[in-house]
Formats: structure tokens, C-alpha cells, sequence
């Protein structure tokens, strides 16, 4: 175990210089195929040469573990009650893929001790200078629970299918998220693109609404078509990018990958994220 640990201290060590950029994967509501997304989404970013780590927050519910066929035997419930440390709740797929597993139990925020919430500080302070990206798995749809969360990160990658209760409920989402912050950045990705579809025309209207109705403007990151490969890895336990690389889904989600790392600048570790800080406002404000 001790060997375990020290290896993975080693491969989390980073070049000083920069924060990781703090990402959650919401949809608005559930079956469109949103934590499949962020484990291969993550994957491709490694593939690419960056340091990820996926950290679930879809509590009692989490499956990031399955999707990439590795267990966790401790969750960030074990860390937050000091049951555990970092370095021991943090787990690896076979790919060297880094995931935290939520677990049950956990409170809002609002809720939690000062001494959890410290420790919560505490470990996003780590992360943040030893991986380029966290990316949050959130539970479907919002709650109070988890709009705290959701409100801090820098960056939201929203999952909506071309269903008009998808994009309706995908609307609702991030009206709700505006309300709370305004100049919150929003990326959106079609998945579950059909045949002959045009992946992109409902999308569209759903940045026409954000644009007409909450004067905010979203970035489209792609379109990922229905695709057999996906039902094949998910049986296979492994990211379809790393099973199927040459397949048309891989390929597209490498260029959202791609997309999503252009399209934003290096943190200053020095300034550090908006992350950290909006998470402490929203304890405060709870306290107060």
C-alpha cells in the first residue's frame, strides 16, 4: 500500500505555474448519457497529454467507477471525515485514469462542519496544483445539493440530446445555474446525435433561447452520434475512445476534447480560480 501511494505522489506532482481548471458535466435531466461522456471526455484529455482527474458528485448514485471497469474501496466521504486521506480515496483505472468516487451520505454543503469543509478546501487546494483539469460528474437535473458546487466551478459542460424534453429541461438548467451566476461559462454538447440528424439544429435553438431570453451566450463544443461502439465499451467496462479509437464517436469526442482545450487560457496558480473562492463564499453565506 505504501508503494501504491508513494507512486501516485509521484505521478500527481506538477510543474508549478498553473491551476487546474475545475469543470462540472450536468444535464437537466438523466438518460442522456452525460457520466458516459465525462469518463470518455476525461480519457481523451489524457490521451492528449494532460493530468485529469474525475471527482463524482453523483451521490448514491455514482457509476464513474463502473464505466472505466475499476473499484474504489474509499470515497471522498472517507476523506472529508478524516478517515482517510487524499491519496488514499483517489483510485485509478487501468489507463492511470485518477477518480474520486462520491459515495453516500454526503450533506450539502450548507450542512457540512466546519472541520469537513475544511478539509474539502484542503483537497481542491491539492488537486488544483496536481492535475491540469477536475472534472465534476453531477447528478441529473439541480438541486440544492448540488448547485452549490455547480455555481463554483469555472466552466460547465452541459449534455443534452436532441429530445425536446432534453433541451427544455437543458434550458431550465441553466436558467436556474444564471439566476445564481450570470457570467457562469457554458459549453454544450449534442450526444445521442440520430442518423441523418442534423446534430446541431437543436442545439442551436436552444442557444437561441439562452441568447433571446437570458442575454447569455453558450459555446457548442459537438455533436456525438448514436453509436454501437458505446453499448460495446459500456458492457467492456472501458471508455470507448480507448476500446474504439478509430470509430466515428472517438474521433468526435477527441475533437471536443480538443475544442474544450483551446478554448480557454492557463490558470495563474498565483491568483488561482474563482473556484476556491466561490466555494468559501457559499459556506460563509450558509454560516452566516
Amino acid at each position: 500500500m505504501r508503494d501504491q501511494a508513494e507512486a501516485l505522489r509521484l505521478k500527481m506532482m506538477k510543474a508549478e505555474g498553473t491551476a487546474a481548471r475545475s469543470i462540472a458535466v450536468i444535464s437537466g435531466k438523466g438518460g442522456v448519457g452525460k457520466t458516459n461522456f465525462t469518463t470518455n471526455f476525461a480519457s481523451s484529455l489524457q490521451s492528449q497529454g494532460k493530468r485529469v482527474i474525475i471527482v463524482d458528485m453523483d451521490i448514491g448514485m455514482g457509476n464513474v467507477h463502473i464505466l472505466l471497469g475499476a473499484s474504489a474501496q474509499y470515497g471522498l466521504k472517507e476523506y472529508l471525515t478524516g478517515d482517510r486521506t487524499l491519496v488514499e480515496v483517489i483510485a485509478e483505472s487501468a489507463d492511470g485514469l485518477s477518480f474520486i468516487s462520491g459515495g453516500s451520505g454526503l450533506e450539502t454543503v450548507l450542512e457540512w462542519t466546519e472541520s469537513r469543509f475544511e478539509r474539502l478546501i484542503e483537497a481542491f487546494e491539492t488537486l488544483q496544483q496536481q492535475y491540469d483539469f477536475i472534472v465534476f460528474d453531477m447528478g441529473a437535473g439541480a438541486s440544492e445539493s448540488s448547485i452549490e458546487l455547480i455555481v463554483a466551478v469555472d466552466e460547465i459542460i452541459v449534455i443534452a440530446t436532441s429530445e425536446p424534453t432534453s433541451i427544455t429541461d437543458a434550458y431550465s438548467m441553466m436558467k436556474f445555474i444564471c439566476l445564481r451566476d450570470s457570467e457562469k461559462k457554458f459549453f454544450i454538447v449534442n450526444n445521442r446525435v440520430q442518423p441523418k440528424e442534423d446534430g446541431n439544429e437543436a442545439v442551436t435553438r436552444l442557444q437561441f433561447a439562452m441568447r433571446k431570453f437570458l442575454n447569455k451566450e453558450t459555446t457548442l463544443l459537438g455533436a456525438l452520434p448514436e453509436d454501437a461502439a458505446v453499448h460495446k465499451s459500456v458492457v467492456a467496462q472501458q471508455p470507448f475512445v480507448k476500446l474504439y479509437p478509430n470509430a466515428t464517436i472517438s474521433r468526435r469526442m477527441n475533437a471536443i476534447a480538443t475544442n474544450y482545450i483551446s478554448s480557454g487560457t492557463d490558470i495563474d496558480s498565483k491568483e488561482g480560480s474563482t473556484f476556491l473562492g466561490q466555494l468559501k463564499k457559499i459556506f460563509a453565506r450558509g454560516r452566516g
